[in-house]
């Protein structure tokens, strides 16, 4: 059920979603993976402010390492672009829901441009979870304090993971990468209410490892794209058969 909240403002509506961004199981999850990341822009011999730099305007921790290593390894910009592409395109989806409960009768182009911007796993999670309890014409502002409060978060404990780097042991660093891809699986399982995705989760988890040890190209592709038409097929037979 929505998390109903009233704003009497817009700034209200804002420092609304900072508070909620502060109190959610991402702020945490954030802290760690950004810690992880900044170590990892120190080892490939990147600078704090770039690193910073491509938090703001990247916006996504996968899409960030993807940077970090081909850059690192010495990719071309244009590899290192094509890269960062591909894995946003999984953003998009969450963008093209989200806008909906943001656009109202007065809303402009330019009011959703900084939401789309923001759009990542953590802010569009946390905004299916509460937008739909908030006056509509109070939901961009809430939603901008959420954003901006988790992106100040991961430039903040990106330069102090850059700075940790020499003395944080390499097993720990990517430990602490793997914390946004936890998360993101116990708020999916925990917010699951139909069956269809249920089967879909448990048969992503079934299937990305056996693709892996089979060694079969863009394996995280072929699972979402395998395990949700057979979620989507045995549920449309259930359906049927009822």
């Amino acid at each position: 059920m929505p998390v109903s909240a009233t704003y009497d403002s817009s700034s209200a509506a804002f420092l609304g979603g900072v508070r909620r961004a502060v109190r959610s199981v991402f702020f945490p999850v954030m802290m760690g993976t950004y810690i992880g990341i900044g170590a990892l822009a120190h080892d490939f011999g990147l600078t704090p402010w770039w690193l910073a730099l491509s938090t703001i305007v990247v916006w996504a921790a996968p899409a960030q390492v993807i940077l970090i290593t081909a850059i690192g390894l010495g990719s071309s910009m244009i590899e290192a672009a094509i890269a960062v592409s591909l894995s946003a395109i999984r953003l998009f989806p969450m963008a093209v829901s989200l806008l909906p409960l943001l656009r109202g009768p007065g809303t402009r182009v330019r009011h959703l441009l900084l939401p789309a911007h923001f759009t990542s796993v953590s802010m569009w999670m946390e905004s299916l979870r509460y937008l739909p309890g908030i006056a509509q014409e109070r939901r961009i502002a809430f939603c901008n304090g959420l954003s901006v409060t988790f992106m100040s978060t991961a430039v903040t404990f990106g330069f102090i993971g850059f700075y940790l780097a020499a003395g944080l042991p390499t097993v720990f660093a990517a430990a602490l990468l793997f914390l946004t891809p936890l998360s993101f699986l116990i708020s999916t399982a925990s917010n699951a209410r139909m069956m269809m995705d249920r089967l879909a989760l448990v048969l992503g988890l079934v299937l990305l490892p056996l693709l892996v040890y089979l060694d079969v190209g863009l394996d995280l592709m072929w699972t979402g794209i395998i395990g949700g038409t057979l979620a989507y097929a045995i549920h449309r037979l259930r359906e049927a058969t009822r």
